[in-house]
């Protein structure tokens, strides 16, 4: 049995062809009740557009890559929500790709998302390279989610606010009375904007003296080690901020390993409000980044030079708020 046609959905519906095909774009030029006449049509079909045909009469595939640098990243998954909802809204489908896998096996990072014929891409978090972009970005519209790194011409830029974010985080522990204050840092743009601002916000607040800054890879294990060098000092501080929550989880890890209650004896605070900070047994207080704005700000950004190729490249940065849960006090 043949798969029904788009004549079949027509004459169904009682309306031309090219009717059909309006409502199948999504065209604002068709009345409500045509619309529905063709979309129940469809469905008592069965009928379901041949995207491959569509692809080569609109010259576009309707795909968006989507460039990951690091798929354990549980903040990437708010990001990509937020992502995914408008593109979807929009017909438009992501391929996903791990950046990390792809370098550790020697692959190219962006050429298969031209080979396939991408509508766009997306990259989100910061890739070793980002100047490798520019090859990318001359033939499709590209966005940078999640990374502050300098870009390409022509593209644009849609992070968290982490100087604010930070200066949140800061501001809340030296308002609890802590001065011994220090920071697990991280790496790349994000991670020095960050650190940068809790200095700031200790030399603005008289505490340049008092802060301190123990270097860290964004992992549970870093967070645990850097933890343990902090905890060992004479003068020990009484509050750590770590970069990202899952550096937080290892300064949980070391605080109770050298019999540390949290937040009595030791306060600990995050980044990033992911889907670990919000666990019972953990209940981190933590920065939230606004992940699902930061996707959907990058999917507007995509869409808007889809419809209008060219110009230059800008930032959109998304306002974060602090989540005040159960690892923060006043010293004890």
């Amino acid at each position: 049995m043949r798969p029904p046609t788009i004549r079949d959905v027509a004459e169904r519906a009682g309306v031309s062809k090219s009717l059909v095909s309006l409502v199948l774009r999504g065209s604002e030029q068709v009345r409500p009740e045509k619309r529905e006449a063709v979309l129940r049509a469809a469905r008592e079909l069965g009928y379901r557009p041949n995207a491959a045909a569509r692809s080569l009469s609109e010259q576009r595939t309707r795909t968006v890559g989507v460039l990951l640098h690091d798929l354990r990243n549980p903040w990437f998954v708010d990001l990509l929500d937020g992502l995914n909802s408008l593109l979807h809204a929009a017909g438009l489908h992501m391929l996903l790709a791990d950046a990390r896998l792809n370098r550790r096996m020697g692959h190219d990072l962006t050429g298969p998302f031209l080979d396939l014929q991408a509508d766009g891409l997306v990259v989100v978090g910061t890739l070793p390279d980002p100047a490798a972009l520019g090859a990318v970005a001359a033939r499709i519209p590209v966005v940078v989610a999640g990374a502050r790194e300098p870009v390409p011409p022509g593209v644009d830029v849609v992070a968290g606010d982490d100087e604010h974010g930070a200066r949140l985080v800061t501001e809340h522990l030296i308002g609890l009375g802590h001065r011994r204050i220090a920071h697990i840092a991280g790496y790349g743009a994000v991670g020095e904007l960050r650190r940068r601002s809790f200095e700031a916000t200790m030399r603005a607040h008289g505490l340049a003296d008092l802060a301190s800054v123990e270097g860290g890879d964004m992992t549970e294990e870093g967070g645990y080690r850097s933890t343990v060098r902090l905890l060992g000092r004479p003068e020990r501080p009484t509050a750590v901020f770590a970069v990202n929550d899952i550096t937080c989880v290892g300064a949980l890890s070391a605080a109770e390993e050298l019999g540390l209650r949290v937040p009595r004896d030791l306060s600990v605070i995050g980044y990033d409000n992911t889907s670990v900070s919000r666990l019972r047994h953990l209940w981190l207080t933590t920065v939230d980044n606004a992940g699902h704005e930061v996707g959907r700000r990058a999917a507007r950004c995509l869409l808007d030079r889809l419809r209008g190729p060219g110009g230059a490249g800008s930032v959109h940065l998304a306002t974060p708020t602090l989540e005040i849960r159960g690892t923060t006090a006043s010293p004890g």
